[in-house]
């Protein structure tokens, strides 16, 4: 019956860019940070944080091209938007961190092999933890971002950054355990720990990836409260069946069939859907809705649907 398009005009996702750029920069910094501290300890642990920096900045520019296409409203091939575009990043990034993985465990395994003592090993560790800090304020203020305004990729980059975070703390308590104890095997053996510890993260963001690509519904919470919102306006006249959801990057897709009275008028059905699709858009924002209205008393009513949403109820069964 009503269709509302609530992202033709969308200036938010424009403004996330700035926060893929400051990926970007955070990313340059570290390199050259971590490049340094290898040159001047040549840990091979060091040298592994260095390139996992190198992976956060090619995910950072992913994910600023990923922004900048999901920016885009609505057009002719795109009927339903560019969102889509975030999950590609996503699922990039994941794999991006299987890649600092294996470059990881390749350098630990060599040097595993052969052992090499470690130089200046103070001065390195206190670049590590400046760079480290970078990453960690970026890194947090990306998944706030992202998790406010629902994006992928946002929430993907800075879960990135954490993982980086945690390699480079992992690096730096090995490379410091290595200069009290003398072992030199530790320092691959962490580097090595630590590569198994992201590639769990690197799998979770694939995993997301793959859901959104696949028309995931709304989470579970939203969808609660979507179905709360439609029970709510059940009456002995108007009920719900049909309902299907999905979300698209930052925006979310809501169908449902109303039912009502056969008699009543096209304007007092078109009414009632104005007012669902309305409160549905206060509740979920970022939100198109798409209602079709059909008589209560026609079976043919109850058979035009494939997934009901669970809300299909004992009063909108077809009459007898």
């Amino acid at each position: 019956m009503g269709r509302e398009h609530g992202h033709e005009h969308d200036p938010a996702s424009p403004g996330l860019t700035r926060y893929a750029w400051l990926s970007i920069g955070a990313a340059v910094l570290t390199i050259g940070l971590k490049l340094s501290a290898f040159l001047v300890t040549g840990s091979v642990g060091l040298l592994s944080d260095a390139a996992e920096s190198v992976v956060n900045l090619v995910a950072a520019v992913i994910a600023l091209v990923a922004l900048t296409v999901a920016a885009r409203p609505p057009d002719d091939s795109h009927h339903y938007g560019h969102g889509k575009a975030e999950y590609f990043s996503a699922g990039l990034e994941g794999l991006m961190i299987f890649v600092a993985a294996a470059v990881i465990l390749v350098a630990a395994v060599r040097r595993l092999l052969e052992p090499q003592p470690l130089e200046a090993i103070g001065l390195g560790l206190a670049i590590t933890l400046v760079a480290t800090v970078v990453n960690g304020a970026v890194g947090l203020l990306l998944i706030r971002v992202g998790r406010g305004h629902r994006s992928p990729t946002l929430v993907a980059d800075g879960q990135h950054l954490m993982t980086d975070v945690w390699t480079s703390v992992g690096v730096i308590v090995g490379v410091l355990l290595v200069g009290v104890t003398g072992w030199l095997p530790l320092d691959p053996l962490i580097a090595i720990a630590v590569a198994l510890n992201i590639l769990v993260m690197g799998t979770r963001l694939v995993l997301s990836s793959a859901s959104g690509l696949l028309d995931a519904a709304l989470p579970r919470e939203e969808l609660t409260r979507l179905t709360g919102l439609l029970d709510a306006r059940t009456s002995d006249e108007v009920s719900f069946h049909g309902l299907q959801t999905r979300v698209s990057g930052r925006h979310r897709f809501v169908t449902v069939h109303v039912l009502v009275p056969g008699s009543w008028t096209v304007q007092q059905a078109h009414d009632i859907v104005e007012e669902v699709e309305s409160e549905v858009r206060a509740a979920l924002p970022d939100v198109e809705v798409t209602t079709h209205v059909e008589p209560r008393e026609d079976e043919r009513s109850y058979g035009d649907y494939r997934f009901d949403g669970s809300i299909r109820r004992a009063d909108t069964e077809p009459p007898a």
